[in-house]
C-alpha cells in the first residue's frame, strides 16, 4: 500500500504534556541524583507498594480501591520490575480476587492494574499466565454486569494481557469473541440481552480492533467474523460520534488485514445452491464491492460532515480528520503516516494497525505513556522504536514527579546529598569551557 504523511497528525509528547511526562524526557544537570538517592527512592516506592498490596486483603472495599489506586499510579509512573520479580503472583491473585468480588469501581481498578501488570512484565511465560488466569474471570464478570466503568475496564484489560500473553492466534480469536459477544450476542437460554451505551461500544469495538492488528488475515476463522464488515458499515450510522469513529479505524484494519472473504457473509443462493462454482466467487465478489461502495460513500459523507447544534468542534474535527484518512485509503490505498516526539525522540507509524495500537495503548497508559515508552523494552519491541536520550551516567533511570518532589525537599536526606553534588559541579565547571559540559545535555528540544 502507499503511504501518505498526515501533517495533522503530529504530535509533540514531553513537550506539552504534565509533569510527570516532562520528568521523564527532561532531567538536567541539577537534577541528576546521586546513586544512594536512587536506591532509597526505589526502597521508599517498594515499602508504599507492600502496604497497598497488604491492604487488598482487607475486608474494606474502600480500603482495597485506594490501593489500587496507589498500585496503578506506581506502575504508571515507573518500571516496577523489582517489586514484580518477588510479588507477581500474589500482585496477580488479588487483583483478580477484587475482579471477582469487587464493586465495578474496584473492578475496573483491578482490571487496570492488572493490564499494567502485563505491560511491565512483557512477552514471556509470566505474560501467559496472566493471560491464562484472567480470561475466565474476565468473562464471568462480563457476562454478569452492565455497568460501564466496569465493563470498559474488563475489555481494555482483556485486550492487553491478550496482545502481550498470546502464544497463538487461536487465543487471541478467543478474547476477540468475548468481545464480539458483547457488541453482536447470539442469543440462546442462559443469554441475557444488554443495552451498551454508546462509551463502551467505542471501547469494546477499539478493543477488538487492537487484536486484530496482531493478526494475520489467512489464520482467522472464518465462521467468526463474516458480519464483521456489514455490523461496521452499520455502526457508521450511528448518532455517536465515538462509535463512528471506531467502526471507521475497525473497517480500514479490516482492508489493510486482507483476506476480506473472512469478514462479510455472502448473499443467499450464492452458496451450496450455485451451480458453477466460478459464478459463486463472482457472485461474492460483485457483493463484496457492493458493500465497499456503501461504505465509501458512508465514509466520504462523514468525512465532510457539517457541525449540528450542540456539536463540539474537536470531536468533529477528529472525526472529518479520520474518515478523510480512510478514504484516502479505501481510494487510492495511502496509509496515514503519523509521527509524534516522545520527549526528544519521533515515533512514527507509516500502517492502520501501529496507529491503531499505538492509539489503545497510549490511552490505557494515560499519563505513564511518555514514561513507559522511553523505558519499557516490550513497547519498544512493538513499535521499533529506541529513545536516545541518557543521564549524565549513562543510566536509563529518569526521574518522576514524585521522585523529585521527594528529590527536592529540602529536609530529605536526598536533597542533601544534591546540594553537595551540585557544590562539587560547581568548583569542577570553575575554568572550564561550560559548552563542554552542556554535551551531555545538548539535545534538549528548542
Amino acid at each position: 500500500m502507499g503511504k501518505r504523511t498526515s501533517q495533522r497528525k503530529k504530535v509533540t509528547l514531553g513537550d506539552s504534556e504534565d509533569d510527570d511526562s516532562m520528568s521523564s524526557s527532561s532531567t538536567s544537570r541539577s537534577e541528576v541524583m546521586p546513586s544512594q538517592g536512587i536506591e532509597d527512592v526505589q526502597l521508599d516506592k517498594e515499602s508504599s507498594l507492600d502496604q497497598a498490596l497488604d491492604s487488598l486483603y482487607e475486608k474494606r472495599a474502600t480500603t482495597r480501591e485506594r490501593a489500587l489506586s496507589s498500585i496503578i499510579e506506581a506502575f504508571s509512573s515507573s518500571l516496577q520490575h523489582l517489586f514484580v520479580e518477588k510479588k507477581f503472583a500474589t500482585l496477580l491473585h488479588q487483583c483478580l480476587n477484587s475482579i471477582k468480588r469487587g464493586s465495578a469501581k474496584e473492578t475496573s481498578l483491578a482490571s487496570h492494574a492488572i493490564g499494567l501488570l502485563a505491560l511491565t512484565v512483557g512477552h514471556g511465560e509470566n505474560a501467559h499466565e496472566i493471560l491464562d488466569e484472567s480470561v475466565l474471570p474476565i468473562s464471568q464478570a462480563l457476562k454478569s454486569s452492565s455497568e460501564s466503568s466496569k465493563v470498559s475496564g474488563l475489555v481494555e484489560c482483556l485486550a492487553i494481557v491478550t496482545f502481550i500473553g498470546a502464544n497463538d492466534p487461536e487465543q487471541t480469536e478467543r478474547s476477540m469473541q468475548i468481545m464480539w459477544q458483547l457488541l453482536h450476542p447470539k442469543l440462546g437460554s442462559n443469554v441475557v440481552s444488554r443495552k451498551l451505551s454508546a462509551d463502551v461500544i467505542a471501547v469494546v469495538v477499539s478493543a477488538w480492533s487492537f487484536l486484530l492488528t496482531t493478526m494475520d488475515g489467512w489464520k482467522l476463522n472464518p465462521k467468526n467474523w463474516q458480519e464483521s464488515i456489514a455490523y461496521f458499515s452499520n455502526m457508521l450510522d450511528k448518532d455517536d460520534r465515538s462509535v463512528r469513529i471506531a467502526a471507521g479505524e475497525a473497517l480500514a484494519l479490516i482492508f489493510e488485514v486482507g483476506s476480506l472473504e473472512k469478514f462479510f457473509v455472502e448473499p443467499k443462493g450464492l452458496g451450496d445452491n450455485s451451480i458453477h462454482e466460478e459464478n459463486t466467487q463472482r457472485g461474492g465478489l460483485a457483493h463484496l464491492q457492493g458493500l465497499k461502495g456503501k461504505i465509501l460513500n458512508q465514509v466520504r459523507n462523514l468525512s465532510t460532515e457539517a457541525g449540528g447544534k450542540g456539536s463540539v468542534k474537536k470531536d468533529l474535527n477528529s472525526q472529518r480528520n479520520l474518515f478523510r484518512d480512510v478514504l484516502e485509503f479505501l481510494e487510492g490505498g495511502y496509509c496515514p503516516e503519523t509521527s509524534m516526539k516522545i520527549g526528544g525522540d519521533s515515533l512514527s507509524t507509516s500502517k492502520w494497525s501501529q496507529l491503531i495500537q499505538l492509539n489503545f495503548l497510549k490511552r490505557f497508559l494515560g499519563g505513564g505513556f511518555v514514561k513507559h515508552m522511553q523505558e519499557n523494552e516490550f513497547l519498544h519491541e512493538v513499535f521499533d522504536f529506541m529513545p536516545k536520550r541518557k543521564n549524565l551516567s549513562g543510566s536509563e533511570h529518569h526521574l518522576s514527579s514524585g521522585e523529585k518532589r521527594m528529590y527536592k525537599s529540602p529536609n530529605s536526606v536526598v536533597n542533601k546529598a544534591r546540594t553537595q553534588l551540585l557544590n562539587k559541579q560547581r568548583m569542577l565547571s570553575q575554568g572550564r569551557n561550560a559548552g563542554h559540559y552542556a554535551v551531555g545535555f545538548g539535545d534538549e528540544e528548542p
